[in-house]
C-alpha cells in the first residue's frame, strides 16, 4: 500500500488539463478536441454527507478527497429512489421511479431496456461493465419481495437481524470485500490490456458493493444483511473520536412510518452507546475500503496516460442510516439513507468546485451522453450535470433548465406506505400513500440537518405549498394505488405458484423468528389483507 499512497502524491502534482476548443452543442459546455473517455464508478450504501465538511472529518477518504480537489462535488446529490435495484434503474435509464415502475428490488427495467451506454456504443464508444449491476428485474431473495408486496398487511414482523459487527483482528488485511477487489482488478486489467489501445473513445462501468453491509447467517435461512465487517487496517482509518451518536426520538413518538421501519429493521430493542459507535464506527472503514477501490482505478489511469483524457465519476445507489433514527440500511429518506456523493472530475471539469444545486442520479443518463456529444432525449427525467460542473460561459442556461428540486420515491419493503420526498434548497417535504392517511414530514435542513423536528403542522402554508408543487410533478396519490395493486396481484401469483407448500414457504422468511410464534394469526391478516378491494393502502 505504501506505493498507493506514493502515486496519490504523483497524481496530486498532475496539471488539470484545459478544455480543448470546439462548438458547443445541446445541452453541452464546451467540446472537446476528442470525445473524452468516461469511467463511472458506483458503490453501494455510501452517505454521501461523508464527502464533504463536517461528516469528512471522520473516515480518511484520500481518492474521494482527490477527486474533489481535481474536480467537481455536488453537496446535495440524491438517490431517486432509496434502495438498489429502483435507484439503479433511475440512474440507468433517466427516468423517475414511477415512469419505470421499478417498485422494488425484484422488479427494475427490462434486461432488453436501451440504456446511456447502450446509446454510447451506437455512437462510436467502446463500452465495458464490471461489479454490481442491479437495474434489471429478477433478483434478490423469495423473502425481500414477499415483504415488499405485504408490506400494506396488518403486522408487525422483524423482517432484518439485528445490526452488528464483525472484526478481522489483522492490521494487514486489505481486501476484505474479496469479491468488490476481484472486480476491480478484472477493470484494472481491462484497462490496462485493452483500453490503452483502443482508438475510439471508451465508457467503463464498474460496480461495488461495498460498503453495503454484509450477509447474516444467523437470520436463518432467508437471511438478510446486517453486519457490518472490516479489519483493523480500515478501522484505523476512522477517527473515533468524531463519531457522532445520533440523537432518538423515544418510540412512542416516532413517526409511524419510521416505527414501522425501526421495527422490521429490528432495532426496536436496546443499543448501548458503543454499540451504536461500533456500527459506526465499522461502517466508516468499510467507506475507507471502497475509496481504496475507486484509488485503483484512478491510479491505473494516470499510470497509463489515460486520466487526463478521462472524466471520472463516482456515485452511489443510495445512503445508509448506520443507526440514525434508530435504524440502518435505507429504505427512508432521511438524509443519511437518501442522500449520495456524487463527483466528477476530468479534461474541461471545474476543479475544487464545490456544487450546491439540488441534483439527483437521473441526471446521469444525460450527463453521459453530453460527455459523448450526443443529443439528449426529450422525455428523460434528468438533466446534465455539465453546465454546472465544467467551463461553461453561460450557466444561467442551465440554472433556467434545471428545476430547483429533486424528486425521490420509495414502495418497497421495510416501509409500510409508498414514499415520495421533494428536496428543494431548504426543504425537505416528504409525503406519504394518498396524502391524507398519514402525516407528511417536513424538515428545514437549513436549521435542522439532522432531520429530528417535523415541522408540517407548525409551518401548514409552507406544507401545502410543497404539497401542491409535489402532485404537479407526480399524481402521488395515483402512483401509490397502482403500486397497491401491483402488490396484490404478484403476491397472489406467487402464492398460487408455490401451491399447497405456501404455509410452510411463507412462514420461513426472513420474519420467521416472529411468524413461527403464531402462524395462524398472520396467515388470517394476510388473508384479511386479500379481501380488500379499494385501491388506498391501509396503514
Amino acid at each position: 500500500m505504501l506505493l498507493l499512497w506514493v502515486a496519490v502524491v504523483a497524481v496530486s502534482a498532475l496539471a488539470t488539463p484545459a478544455p480543448g476548443a470546439g462548438g458547443q452543442r445541446r445541452g453541452a459546455v464546451q467540446a472537446w478536441p476528442d470525445a473524452p473517455n468516461v469511467v463511472l464508478v458506483v458503490s453501494d450504501s455510501f452517505d454521501g454527507r461523508l464527502t464533504f465538511y463536517p461528516g469528512s472529518q471522520v473516515v480518511k477518504l484520500p481518492f474521494i478527497n482527490f477527486m474533489k480537489a481535481h474536480g467537481t462535488s455536488f453537496l446535495n446529490a440524491y438517490t431517486n429512489s432509496p434502495i438498489c435495484c429502483p435507484s439503479r434503474a433511475a440512474m440507468w435509464s433517466g427516468l423517475f421511479t414511477h415512469l419505470t415502475e421499478s417498485w422494488n428490488n425484484f422488479k427494475g427495467l427490462d434486461p432488453n431496456y436501451t440504456t446511456w451506454m447502450d446509446v454510447m456504443e451506437k455512437h462510436g464508444y467502446r463500452t465495458q461493465k464490471f461489479g454490481k449491476l442491479d437495474y434489471t428485474s429478477g433478483h434478490h431473495s423469495i423473502s425481500n419481495r414477499v415483504e415488499a408486496w405485504t408490506r400494506d398487511v396488518a403486522f408487525l414482523l422483524r423482517q432484518e437481524g439485528r445490526p452488528m459487527v464483525n472484526l478481522v483482528p489483522k492490521k494487514t488485511k486489505v481486501r476484505v470485500m474479496e469479491g468488490d477487489w476481484k472486480n476491480t482488478d478484472r477493470a484494472v486489467n481491462w484497462l490496462r490490456k485493452e483500453a490503452v489501445n483502443y482508438t475510439q473513445p471508451f465508457v467503463l462501468y464498474l460496480g461495488l458493493n461495498l460498503p453495503h453491509p454484509y450477509p447474516s447467517p444467523s437470520s436463518g435461512e432467508n437471511f438478510g444483511s446486517s453486519t457490518f465487517h472490516t479489519s483493523l487496517y480500515w478501522l484505523k482509518k476512522v477517527s473515533y473520536d468524531a463519531i457522532k451518536i445520533p440523537k432518538w426520538s423515544p418510540l412512542s413518538e416516532m413517526h409511524p412510518i419510521d416505527y414501522y421501519s425501526s421495527y422490521t429493521k429490528n432495532c426496536t430493542g436496546k443499543f448501548t452507546e458503543k454499540e451504536i459507535k461500533d456500527i459506526r464506527a465499522f461502517y466508516y472503514a468499510m467507506c475507507a475500503e471502497t475509496d481504496a477501490m475507486l484509488g485503483e482505478i484512478i491510479l491505473a489511469l494516470h499510470q497509463l496516460d489515460l486520466l487526463q483524457k478521462t472524466i471520472v465519476i463516482y456515485t452511489s445507489d443510495h445512503g445508509e442510516l448506520a443507526m440514525e433514527h434508530r435504524q440502518f440500511y435505507k429504505m427512508s429518506m432521511y438524509e443519511a439513507s437518501a442522500h449520495v456523493p456524487l463527483l466528477i472530475m476530468g479534461p474541461g471539469i471545474k476543479t475544487n468546485l464545490q456544487v450546491s444545486n439540488v441534483v439527483s442520479l437521473v441526471d446521469i443518463y444525460p450527463t453521459m451522453l453530453d460527455i459523448a456529444g450526443i443529443p439528449l432525449p426529450q422525455n428523460l427525467s434528468g438533466y446534465s450535470l455539465l453546465p454546472l460542473s465544467s467551463m461553461f460561459k453561460n450557466e444561467q442556461k442551465f440554472n433556467n433548465l434545471h428545476p430547483p428540486w429533486i424528486l425521490s420515491e420509495f414502495h418497497g419493503c421495510n416501509v409500510n406506505a409508498s414514499t415520495y420526498m421533494l428536496r428543494t434548497n431548504r426543504w425537505k417535504y416528504i409525503a406519504y400513500s394518498d396524502g391524507a392517511s398519514v402525516l407528511p414530514q417536513l424538515f428545514d435542513l437549513s436549521s435542522d440537518p439532522d432531520e429530528l423536528t417535523n415541522i408540517a403542522t407548525k409551518f401548514p402554508e409552507v406544507t401545502s405549498s410543497l404539497d401542491q408543487k409535489l402532485r404537479s410533478i407526480i399524481n402521488y396519490p395515483q402512483v401509490s394505488a397502482s403500486v397497491h395493486r401491483y402488490n396484490k396481484e404478484q403476491f397472489i401469483k406467487w402464492k398460487q405458484s408455490i401451491g399447497q407448500n405456501y404455509s410452510d414457504v411463507i412462514a420461513n422468511l426472513r420474519w420467521h423468528q416472529d411468524w413461527l410464534k403464531e402462524p395462524r394469526k398472520y396467515e388470517n391478516a394476510i388473508d384479511q389483507w386479500l379481501k380488500i378491494h379499494s385501491d388506498p393502502e391501509n396503514i
